[in-house]
């Protein structure tokens, strides 16, 4: 089976889905011709800076997964770490197929996370829901590869960012990444 995987180029999800299949990872933007000209029996998409046009989502149907940090329907988009403790919102990771939405593909596999006392960071969290997404992913791979998970709609509530909303904030970081999480909620206090 091929794979292509589509962005985070030194993710250790690409040896192991090279255990069991012909993987290629790329981090650059691909046209319909390009993906096609590979000829992937599924795409795996996390990471990947770039938004799927509709001619690839459609001749993909169904095969295109992505990997999100986020417990959708909340937080898609951009920076979904810092939203969900900005805005209070639940914490966790869901894998989903890629529609003409953003982040709003039917959820395959999601799981909610909670922090320790020592992830106390937007680093810390972060780094703590790639390694949730990437065991999820690994778990289900046998699966997801055989697209034999069933799937739920995912919901229409929730909320979304774009990568310029987090512009507003970032000033108000003391540490940028590394700020603790009390500072980004006192900020939610703050502006509420």
């Amino acid at each position: 089976m091929k794979i292509l995987f589509l962005g985070y180029t030194s993710s250790p999800l690409i040896e192991w889905i090279g255990k069991t299949d012909e993987v290629k990872a790329t981090d650059e933007r691909l046209t319909l011709q390009e993906i096609q000209e590979y000829g992937p029996s599924l795409i795996v998409s996390y990471g990947y800076k770039y938004i799927l046009r509709p001619p690839v989502i459609r001749a993909y149907a169904g095969s295109i997964i992505n990997l999100h940090i986020s417990y959708l329907p909340w937080n898609r988009g951009y920076h979904p770490n810092f939203w969900s403790f900005y805005e209070g919102t639940p914490k966790g990771v869901t894998i989903h197929h890629i529609d003409e939405g953003i982040d709003t593909g039917d959820i395959l596999l999601q799981k909610e996370v909670d922090f320790t006392p020592e992830e106390d960071t937007l680093s810390k969290t972060y780094d703590r829901l790639r390694q949730e997404i990437e065991e999820l992913f690994i778990i289900n791979w046998p699966r997801l590869r055989l697209s034999v998970v069933t799937s739920v709609p995912c919901q229409s509530r929730g909320s979304h960012h774009f990568r310029r909303d987090l512009s507003t904030h970032w000033p108000l970081l003391p540490e940028g990444w590394d700020t603790k999480i009390h500072e980004v909620e006192k900020l939610r206090v703050r502006d509420s």
